[in-house]
């Protein structure tokens, strides 16, 4: 990976920031549905994205086709993504969906090859193939603890959320959103997305829900602002500086740090399988993520 500084500092910012998500995601899962808990998320991020832009000088007027690109984008990250996610994280512990979620790598490049001809390689393909065969081990270790069924849907989920994201993450490769401000993009696909999360809240779980516990209004505070307005304008710019395959380089660290989360305020038992997992799904990833150029 080269480009100094303007990579290696906002490459460690998301993935520490990122890995701490996981664990203040599963506190939001209580007596607030959760597209309302991603809509709260996405209006305060989008709001405070917008403030971010003016501030900065950036016009938030980015024309019909942007607001098109950015309505398109908002909802695959700002809405299916994270209403994947969030419901996810319901069945599986959130270390092991943060695990899940560092296979984005996989889909990513697929879709880098299919619309950008991005090569992928023979050794990406192994290491991917061994990184899936952990994510499957840890799988079965849940299971063991919990109903198969139940541990089913999480993985469907979450794998569905992947999807999403991988979707989002590849149009920043496309040529209007190198065109557009992205600051200006964010803060119109956050609150494009925060509406839509509203309106399928409100259809799938009635009128607005807040609870009072200042657990929760902090965590919405830190996914909000921390956890999307800091980290999103960094992680897209990564992607259309070194492209989206590389940009998951961020998943070999996340899934580590979001376990160790996971052991500590989840309880989180280790076993032989689990362990034989992580090292696999992490030895799968570094042996793709290393057959590509950097």
């Amino acid at each position: 990976m080269s480009g100094g500084k303007g990579i290696v500092l906002p490459f460690i910012l998301v993935t520490l920031i990122w890995s701490s998500t996981w664990i203040v995601i599963r506190d939001q899962l209580g007596s607030v549905p959760a597209s309302w808990s991603v809509c709260y998320r996405f209006l305060l991020a989008g709001v405070a994205m917008a403030i971010f832009a003016r501030l900065r000088g950036v016009p938030l007027n980015i024309g019909g086709r942007g607001m098109v690109f950015a309505g398109l984008l908002g909802v695959a990250q700002f809405v299916m993504n994270f209403n994947f996610v969030y419901r996810a994280e319901h069945y599986l512990t959130s270390g092991v969906v943060a695990v899940v979620y560092a296979m984005l790598l996989i889909p990513n490049s697929i879709l880098a090859y299919l619309f950008f001809r991005q090569p992928v390689s023979r050794a990406f393909v192994a290491g991917s193939v061994v990184a899936v065969a952990g994510i499957a081990l840890m799988l079965a270790h849940e299971a063991a603890s919990v109903r198969s069924d139940r541990v089913l849907l999480g993985a469907a989920l979450a794998v569905a959320g992947l999807m999403s994201a991988s979707v989002a993450n590849v149009m920043q490769g496309m040529e209007i959103a190198r065109r557009l401000p992205m600051v200006a993009v964010l803060a119109w696909a956050m609150l494009i997305g925060a509406a839509v999360d509203a309106l399928f809240a409100w259809i799938t779980a009635g009128p607005p829900v807040v609870e009072a516990r200042w657990s929760y209004l902090a965590g919405i505070a830190w996914l909000g602002l921390a956890g999307s307005v800091v980290t999103f304008p960094l992680y897209f710019r990564l992607i259309q500086r070194i492209g989206a395959g590389r940009a998951a380089y961020t998943s070999v660290l996340i899934p580590v740090i979001a376990m160790l989360i996971s052991t500590l305020a989840e309880r989180y038992r280790w076993t032989a399988l689990a362990g034989a997992g992580a090292l696999l799904a992490i030895a799968g990833m570094v042996v793709a993520l290393r057959s590509k150029r950097v």
